[in-house]
């Protein structure tokens, strides 16, 4: 008896032991980023960064006889780099083996995934494409028993402008046909990854963890699902990427792999903004570093684009993603604040995998030629020996003209609608035109509505440009139901909550008999019209000829081969009278102008007249 409990204590110690020492060797391995990847990449090398306590000690090796191409260890031992080459590997599971004086320390297993069909030549978005930007946390809370997590910082606080008000993932796929109602093809959600600031982390730009997304906003499959159900609709899913920092709170922050992984001064040193100092050949030495390497604001880190494993670290986070959540495209944050070399090589890895695949840049430059100057093959950057790689810019100089211009009724050399014929002269200095991003606002600006204060007529005008003009053109949410903010007042005024997003909303603007007459008004008029442009491809890609406004009336049409769109802006405060034969190197033989929104038909062959402060959009006939 006495010899059968000694045997059971063993046993409950050997077992106890075994216990701990497992929970001991796996405890080693905190992080593994990439979580998995995929097999049949254009670019075979793969890099994985292995964190734990004093995890550089260990030797490493992989099963299946798999090339080990580098071992990086840095100044932190808790950090290991380790580079293989997974040419001509299938999907599989594979073994990392971590050892000490020839012993096994432990393992760590490892995915190796299938990729979708044909995922490398995935068509992105482009200029036929309408897209709808949100700020997820104030667009519709889906499930509010996400508002709070116990391990997140910041709760939900609807009554703070700057707090976190609960809007989801769950509440953007409850409202897919409600944006796919007003002609919209795409979604562009402002960054939906985990930010675990203290306050100000509804955002999103201060990312704490770039592998996962928020649990306020769903988990990573909701964000899968998010993907799937726009596809199902034939929409398009855009991710706005952050490349030039991450948030204070990120995991990394009190244990870095390398002291230069950030811009260090040492310590911080805020940016000076002044991106002119990327390409002035006069700039001061100490103030091109301020631009590119001074941090953003104090509680966003800068990242080391030019540290070979910072950079390496980016590429692979944003390929991992593209994989994932079967991506469309990336909205890059503060491009030109990035070191200009290391986002270049950062874009052309993207684009060298997924040879279709749009990027548009955040360049907020007020010069064409400035913008210009980051556009792929751009001959301006040539002049310094730099491509961007960048297949599109956001076009700010034309978001400023519609800025101001409907409140300048009269006639002058330089303002009203010359403004905007002016903006479209200077379009030879881009590589490609039809690849910029047009917009009136975003969620950095002043709300149109509420510079030119909720007036129907100047809003119908700026989105009939906005839909008929060359690029791609990008809608904010609500301003088709006349939401306004002062940006003034904080950004929680230009970023306020869509009104039925919540339970117990009094208005709720995503049902028709939930609407006001004045939201839907607004919602009629834009939908009537991006629905039109969907199916119009004179406006996707056709060429461009612009006639010099006169009396602030703007004339442009947008052709193909086989399609003719006429447009016909009036500014002024009175009615207009057009004189067909001044436009006849366009009307050609064409008879009649169709109103695409009434259907009204306009003879051609002789004067027509156009409201004041309105727009006609004309299929020709």
């Amino acid at each position: 008896m006495n010899l059968f409990i000694k045997s059971k204590k063993l046993l409950r110690i050997s077992l106890f032991l075994v216990c701990f020492l497992s929970i001991k060797c796996w405890s080693q391995i905190q992080k593994t980023e990439p979580p998995f990847w995929y097999a049949g990449m254009h670019n075979p090398e793969l890099q994985i960064l292995f964190y734990g306590k004093n995890i550089a000690e260990n030797e490493v090796s992989v099963s299946n006889g798999i090339p080990i191409k580098s071992i990086q260890k840095t100044e932190n031992p808790n950090y290991v780099f380790v580079t293989i080459d997974t040419k001509d590997l299938t999907s599989q599971e594979l073994l990392f083996t971590f050892f000490k004086n020839k012993k096994v320390v432990f393992t760590q297993k490892y995915a190796l995934k299938e990729r979708k069909a044909n995922s490398a030549s995935r068509k992105s978005y482009d200029a036929s494409d309408m897209i709808y930007l949100i700020m997820p946390d104030r667009f519709a809370n889906g499930n509010p028993k996400n508002d709070n997590q116990k391990a997140m910082l910041e709760k939900a606080d609807r009554d703070n402008p700057s707090g976190r008000h609960g809007g989801d993932i769950e509440g953007i796929i409850q409202n897919l046909d409600y944006i796919k109602e007003l002609g919209a093809t795409a979604l562009w959600a402002t960054p939906l990854c985990e930010d675990d600031d203290a306050q100000g982390s509804y955002h999103g730009y201060g990312q704490s963890d770039v592998y996962r997304i928020d649990p306020r906003y769903g988990t990573n499959e909701d964000y899968l699902k998010l993907s799937s159900e726009l596809h199902q609709r034939d929409m398009k899913l855009i991710m706005d990427y952050v490349t030039n920092h991450w948030g204070a709170a990120h995991w990394m922050m009190n244990d870095l792999p390398t002291y230069d992984w950030l811009h260090q001064f040492p310590g911080y040193a805020q940016t000076n903004y002044r991106m002119t100092t990327q390409f002035d050949t006069n700039a001061s030495k100490i103030d091109a570093k301020l631009c590119a390497d001074g941090w953003f604001v104090q509680s966003m880190p800068d990242l080391n684009q030019s540290n070979p494993l910072v950079l390496n670290y980016l590429i692979q986070n944003a390929i991992w993603w593209i994989e994932y959540a079967d991506l469309d495209g990336f909205r890059v944050d503060t491009y030109s604040y990035n070191d200009k070399k290391g986002i270049a090589k950062w874009t052309k890895a993207i684009t060298d995998e997924y040879p279709n695949f749009n990027i548009v840049g955040e360049v907020w430059m007020q010069d064409q030629a400035q913008m210009a100057y980051w556009q792929k093959d751009s001959k301006i950057g040539a002049i310094q020996n730099f491509n961007s790689h960048l297949p599109s810019v956001m076009d700010f100089t034309l978001m400023d003209a519609l800025a101001v211009v409907f409140n300048q009724n009269q006639s002058e050399w330089d303002k009203g609608l010359l403004r905007i014929y002016n903006n479209f002269t200077n379009d030879f200095l881009y590589p490609n035109s039809n690849n910029l991003l047009t917009f009136v606002e975003n969620h950095d600006t002043n709300r149109f509505n509420e510079v030119y204060q909720k007036d129907f007529k100047k809003y119908q005008m700026a989105m009939s440009i906005l839909a008929t003009v060359r690029g791609i053109p990008q809608l904010y949410y609500g301003s088709e139901i006349g939401m306004a903010g002062n940006k003034s007042e904080g950004d929680g005024a230009i970023r306020q909550d869509f009104p039925g997003g919540w339970q117990g909303d009094s208005n709720n603007a995503f049902s028709k008999t939930g609407r006001t007459v004045e939201q839907q008004q607004f919602f009629d008029f834009t939908s009537k019209l991006f629905q039109w442009r969907k199916s119009n491809d004179a406006v996707h890609f056709g060429k461009m000829t612009h006639y010099v406004p006169e009396n602030n009336v703007y004339v442009y049409f947008r052709f193909t081969d086989t399609k003719t769109v006429m447009v016909v802006v009036n500014n002024g405060l009175t009615s207009g009278k057009i004189n067909p034969k001044r436009f006849q190197e366009n009307i050609k033989n064409f008879k009649i102008g169709k109103d695409v929104l009434t259907g009204k038909q306009f003879e051609l062959s002789s004067f027509f007249e156009v409201e004041k402060q309105s727009a006609l959009i004309f299929e020709l006939q």
